[in-house]
């Protein structure tokens, strides 16, 4: 009998299946959606010209692009049962994305397993699902702060009509930026969040139980809650003449500097350098300021840490660019499940029809049995 191979911490560099959905490439600083660049994909296409190509391999005709986009604003509209249930639950300052594990329990009851289903319903569910999250979201938000919910419109696109849901914005310039945003962070190769949808989903199992194992690990503030920290660095910061004794004080601490370094890029990550662009469009202080800590943050590890590469990653200027639109920091995570929703059912999908459960092993390190 063979010994089993013993993982690096966190599965570093582990390769654990074969995947067509898309690879980040981190000494390259790039990364891709089915072979389309994604951050020109980001600068090019409607969110849900991106969604079809993660949903069924392809980019649509101008014809399917808008039939698509009819069928997700159809599907986009909140139903009634599931509203009653967010203002039953919904209180004061509530989390949204605490709403949206509520919201997803309740829309899966009576959900067959997805190993079950043929490959059209499965699909259907995939795209009911991430459909229905941004409204599920921006009806949470607004309960949590005492305003009325706002009903989905149909015929509006995508990302325009979450900014206009959760805040009430209608700037077409704010909904082009925030859907550069929302095409940029569909999905990000086996992020924790996708592998952990993936093995519920090797379970056979519905497709709301798969997103809820997504959003379990999405939760975590070293996942999809950095955009709101790494902002917060901002304020902690002030004046960009403190940034060199505030990074000193997080490393002789041993703290992570939220918003910069990433597990896989040893290079800038694309997805910030496109925001960054993004958000020089607006004449701010903020901005101002974001990029001139960049660099201060970015010559400060350099010196005290000579050949540290650690560059600002997507949170970094995510949390700006939606600053900038009206999101309040309690969204930015909401928001970034908006988009991410889309890459989870695509590698549920993917992940069903491999037919295999995951079922790995792990390398005991306690006492000696004793018997």
């Amino acid at each position: 009998m063979s010994t089993p191979l013993v993982a690096p911490a966190g599965l570093k560099n582990v390769i654990v299946t074969d995947t067509e959905l898309g690879d980040v490439r981190g000494e390259e600083g790039y990364f891709h959606y089915r072979g389309h660049d994604a951050t020109r994909l980001a600068a090019e296409v409607s969110f849900e010209e991106a969604w079809h190509l993660m949903l069924f391999g392809a980019l649509p005709s101008p014809d399917g692009a808008a039939a698509f986009a009819r069928r997700v604003g159809e599907q986009r509209v909140l139903p009634g049962g599931v509203l009653d249930l967010l203002r039953a639950t919904v209180g004061p300052g509530s989390d949204p994305m605490g709403a949206l594990r509520i919201a997803y329990a309740a829309l899966g009851i009576g959900d067959r397993p997805l190993m079950d289903l043929p490959e059209e319903a499965r699909t259907e569910s995939a795209l009911r699902y991430a459909a229905v999250t941004p409204s599920i979201l921006a009806a949470a938000h607004r309960l949590s702060r005492g305003d009325e919910p706002l009903d989905a419109d149909p015929t509006a696109g995508h990302g325009a009509d979450y900014l206009r849901m959760a805040t009430g914005g209608t700037d077409p310039g704010d909904a082009a930026a925030l859907q550069t945003y929302l095409v940029a962070t569909i999905d990000h190769g086996f992020n924790a969040s996708t592998f952990a949808g993936r093995v519920v989903a090797s379970t056979g199992s519905d497709m709301a139980s798969c997103l809820l194992g997504a959003v379990g690990a999405f939760l975590g503030p070293l996942h999809g809650g950095a955009p709101s920290r790494a902002l917060a660095s901002l304020d902690e910061i002030g004046d960009p003449a403190n940034t060199r004794d505030w990074v000193r004080g997080k490393i002789t601490r041993d703290e992570k500097i939220m918003g910069f370094g990433h597990a896989v890029y040893r290079t800038h990550d694309p997805r910030s350098e496109l925001l960054k662009r993004v958000v020089s469009g607006y004449d701010s202080p903020l901005v101002l300021q974001a990029r001139t800590v960049e660099r201060e943050i970015e010559a400060a590890i350099n010196e005290i840490k000579p050949g540290r590469r650690l560059y600002a990653n997507v949170e970094y200027y995510a949390g700006v660019l939606m600053s900038q639109v009206g999101l309040p920091p309690s969204m930015f995570t909401p928001t970034f499940a908006t988009a991410r929703v889309v890459g989870w059912t695509a590698n549920v999908l993917e992940e069903v029809r491999r037919g295999k459960i995951i079922r790995p092993s792990a390398h005991y390190t306690g006492p000696t049995p004793t018997a």
